[in-house]
C-alpha cells in the first residue's frame, strides 16, 4: 500500500506491507481483500498526531507568527485555534493505483534518488542567469516543451527549496521495516510467503579453501585496492538511469 498525502506543496509518501508477521512469527497476516484501513481512521489519526506535535512545538518556543496572525503567539488565542481546528474533519482519498506495484515504486524512486533538477536539462550557465528546459504541463504537443532564464540566485533559491532542513531525512523505515531488523524480517516474511530468494541480494561465495584476497578478484583499475559490489544489474538489461552523454553542439560556421 502507498499513502501520499499533499499538503500544498508538501508530498508526504508511505508505503505500507498488505499485512504483517504473527506475534508468535509462525505465519503471515494479510488484510482484508481490497481493503486496508477505513479513510475516516486515518484521517482522524492523522490529525490527532499533527495538532499533538503542532501544539508541543508551540510550548517549546518554535514557532513564529507575523502579520495578523502575531495574536497567535499568546497561549489562550492558540488553544482556541487549535479547537475550532479539531472539528474539521480531514480527508483522505484513497485509491488503488494505476499500474502494478513495481510501477508506484519505481515513480516513487524518481523523487527520493534524484536531485531537483538533472543535469541533461541545463542548457547554459553564467553570470547572466541559468537557462533549462521544463515541461509546461498545461499544453499539448510542442509547446509543452519550454526554457526558463533566471537569475543565478534565484536558481540558487529554487534549488534550495528541495533540500531539506536540518536533522530531517528522506526516506525513514519503522516497524517491518526498521534498520535494526529489516534483514532478518524480510528473510522471515519471504519464507513465510514462500517466495523464492531474491537473486540481486545473492552474494557469490569464494570456493571453498580459496585464500584469494578482496582485492585481487575486484580490483579497482585506478589504484588497484578493492572493489566492493554494491549492486547487481538482471543479465541482458540496461541500468533505469543510464548516463547520457552531453549534446554536442555544432561549431559556427
Amino acid at each position: 500500500m502507498v499513502c501520499i498525502a499533499n499538503h500544498e506543496r508538501a508530498h508526504i509518501h508511505i508505503i505500507v506491507p498488505g499485512g504483517g508477521i504473527s506475534p508468535d512469527g509462525k505465519s503471515w497476516v494479510p488484510c482484508r481483500p481490497h481493503f486496508f484501513l477505513h479513510v475516516r481512521v486515518v484521517g482522524g489519526r492523522f490529525r490527532s498526531q499533527f495538532l499533538k506535535r503542532l501544539k508541543a512545538a508551540h510550548e517549546a518556543g518554535r514557532l513564529s507568527f507575523f502579520g495578523e496572525h502575531v495574536r497567535l503567539s499568546e497561549p489562550s488565542a492558540f488553544a482556541a485555534y487549535l479547537k475550532a481546528v479539531r472539528k474539521i474533519d480531514w480527508v483522505v482519498y484513497a485509491k488503488p493505483p494505476f499500474g502494478k506495484p513495481e510501477t508506484v515504486l519505481a515513480y516513487l524512486a524518481r523523487y527520493t534518488h534524484r536531485v531537483a533538477i538533472s543535469n541533461r536539462r541545463l542548457i547554459s550557465c553564467d553570470k547572466n542567469g541559468v537557462v533549462f528546459k521544463y515541461k509546461d504541463y498545461r499544453r499539448d504537443g510542442r509547446e509543452r516543451h519550454n526554457t526558463m532564464s533566471l537569475t543565478p540566485a534565484e536558481f540558487i533559491r529554487r534549488f534550495l527549496l528541495h533540500v531539506l532542513p536540518r536533522r530531517f531525512h528522506r526516506i525513514r523505515h519503522y516497524g517491518l521495516f526498521a534498520n535494526r531488523q529489516r534483514a532478518d524480517n524480510l528473510a522471515l516474511a519471504r519464507k513465510l510467503l514462500a517466495m523464492p530468494l531474491d537473486e540481486n541480494s545473492v552474494v557469490e561465495a569464494a570456493p571453498e579453501g580459496s585464500v584469494e584476497e578482496p582485492c585481487t578478484r575486484y580490483p579497482c583499475p585506478a589504484c588497484g585496492g578493492a572493489m566492493v559490489i554494491i549492486e547487481r544489474f538482471d543479465p541482458n538489461k540496461a541500468p533505469r538511469a543510464q548516463p547520457r552523454a552531453p549534446p554536442v553542439q555544432a561549431e559556427a560556421a
